[in-house]
């Protein structure tokens, strides 16, 4: 309104106009002055208000995209952490398994050991037993016996070949003798049976023998040791 009637104000002729030319009286220029400064300071004023609200705006917008780069961060910060925790329980774990199959591997080979150990030691004791037999029957010769042979098959027996017949009150049974026959071959055999022909010949020993493997000379002679 105020602009709009400017013109008037300015073109209305006083009561002092002239006819034919005349001027604007002090007081219209002065609210014609006021008019235009109002105009100015509101439209200053919207210009302010216009600034301002861009101003709030960019920094609504800068505190938006500051929060939204925050969260990111946040975000990144929170799956970096739990990789390095995964990480961190992925090699604890690797490195339990492994201290457990070194463990498992010692105590394998510590059995290993153990059980070498042991049965070294069992050989040795063998050995030992063996030797101290040995020495306590070596040399203990019944003397000379005459051996003759039999086929157990042959008597319907299942004996086997691993026995002899002996007088039980010269060789118990269970004992083992060692026997050097005149021909040259030694065998073991162990009492297990006895015959009628020991109680009139104590020393003749009946040897378990495979029917037609027995020597053509059928009676031999033989040292006889006890070695077990």
């Amino acid at each position: 309104m105020i602009l709009t009637n400017l013109n008037v104000v300015v073109a209305a002729p006083t009561d002092q106009a002239k006819a034919t030319e005349y001027y604007p009286s002090t007081e219209s220029v002065k609210r014609v002055t006021l008019a235009r400064t109002l105009v100015l300071e509101a439209k200053a004023t919207d210009e302010a208000q216009a600034r301002l609200a861009r101003k709030t705006a960019n920094t609504a917008e800068q505190l938006a995209y500051q929060k939204q780069q925050d969260e990111i961060a946040r975000k990144k910060a929170e799956a970096a952490k739990k990789a390095a925790e995964a990480k961190k329980a992925a090699e604890a774990k690797a490195a339990a398994a492994k201290a457990a199959a070194a463990k498992a591997a010692a105590d394998k080979a510590a059995a290993v050991k153990a059980a070498q150990q042991k049965a070294a030691q069992a050989q040795q004791q063998k050995v030992a037993t063996q030797t101290a037999t040995t020495t306590t029957t070596s040399g203990s010769s019944r003397g000379t016996f005459k051996i003759s042979f039999y086929d157990p098959a042959v008597l319907g027996s299942s004996m086997g070949y691993g026995g002899v017949a002996a007088n039980l009150s010269v060789f118990p049974r269970g004992t083992r003798l060692k026997i050097s026959m005149s021909n040259g071959q030694v065998i073991y055999r162990v009492v297990n049976d006895t015959g009628t022909f020991a109680y009139s010949n104590p020393h003749q020993l009946d040897v378990a023998w495979p029917n037609n493997q027995i020597p053509a000379a059928g009676i031999l002679s033989a040292t006889v040791e006890v070695v077990g």
